[in-house]
């Protein structure tokens, strides 16, 4: 039984029989002032959010991006407005486009930016225009994924962190001027000094970075322990074959754009990383996008994928509540 809003003017629920995730909100009644209910039911939101880790609000008066960012603001006070790795969606803000990606393959499940040292507790999506198919959001909770892993799993995870490797090869990714936005080297060997981030330069335009992140966590809130991590973004048993070789002949497997091994350096087997995205895949739930949806996520709780679509497809997105990796290690 979902549970209800105290004074009966949405109703809640879930989609078919994908059970408890994500819960849907869904107003009774034309809502004459959604800013005030929101800010009236914030409380009442937030336990729903901490309890079922993604809730869907579907058929609310939110069309279009500024409405979108009015909402989401009205949800997270603190929408963050200088994320690196998307870019800004023009009619916000602090609104950016989903992440750009061939439309015929998926994005694999993470925790935005689990790899860096601080990232966003909360993330919205808002379907502006769904796909003519495919493109759902299918989203899988970390706390289930942290109790079906095998326990000597958790605790190699725990002991040793994660070390993310990036190299920004011109070409090849994005650049390190676009994603530090400068032209300075220096500026950027300050940034990584100040946030714990190792860097060697290579070659005319070359920056390797190595960045010490958890792969478990505690819940910056509840203290439950999550799977929280970018593991399948970035280890080269996730890219597809032909990639992988493409990658791998034109740049060796030390000089990948993106890489991720335990934070001793060690590799992390292939094997263990092929069965921990099969578990997510078996645990994870999707829906149909609609236009006006807004998905609003806890980002330690859930993690997030993308499955390939055709046609035109829109889905914006925002975020906020920064937190301190080291907070929740």
């Amino acid at each position: 039984m979902a549970p209800s809003d105290d004074d009966g003017l949405v109703e809640t629920g879930y989609l078919g029989e994908q059970g408890r995730l994500p819960l849907v909100i869904r107003p009774r009644a034309p809502l004459g002032d959604l800013a005030a209910w929101t800010l009236d039911h914030q409380r009442w939101i937030e336990d729903q959010l901490l309890a079922y880790g993604a809730l869907l609000f579907r058929d609310f008066p939110v069309s279009g991006v500024e409405a979108f960012e009015a909402f989401a603001e009205a949800l997270c006070p603190d929408l963050y407005g200088e994320y690196e790795d998307l870019p800004r969606e023009g009619g916000g803000n602090k609104v950016y486009k989903s992440t750009p990606y061939p439309a015929d393959k998926p994005i694999l499940f993470h925790n935005e930016s689990a790899h860096m040292h601080r990232f966003p507790t909360r993330q919205f999506f808002h379907c502006v225009q769904p796909a003519r198919a495919g493109g759902e959001t299918p989203i899988v909770d970390c706390r289930e994924i942290y109790r079906r892993l095998d326990p000597a799993v958790i605790e190699e995870f725990t002991r040793k962190r994660l070390m993310y490797v990036r190299n920004f090869i011109d070409g090849f990714d994005v650049n390190w001027r676009d994603f530090f936005r400068t032209e300075d080297p220096h500026e950027v060997e300050r940034y990584c000094v100040d946030h714990g981030i190792e860097l060697e330069w290579r070659g005319k335009s070359g920056l390797q970075t190595r960045q010490l992140a958890p792969a478990v966590a505690r819940h910056v809130k509840t203290a439950e322990p999550v799977f929280f991590n970018q593991i399948q973004l970035h280890h080269s048993a996730c890219l597809e074959p032909e990639l992988r070789e493409a990658l791998l002949t034109a740049l060796g497997k030390n000089n990948l754009p993106r890489s991720v091994c335990f934070g001793d350096g060690s590799p992390i087997d292939e094997d263990l990383v092929e069965e921990i995205t099969d578990l997510y895949w078996r645990s994870s739930a999707a829906f149909s996008w609609q236009a006006g949806d807004t998905l609003m996520v806890d980002n330690m709780l859930c993690a997030h994928a993308r499955n390939p679509f055709s046609g035109p497809r829109k889905i914006v997105v925002a975020m906020g509540a920064i937190v301190q990796a080291a907070d929740v290690s």
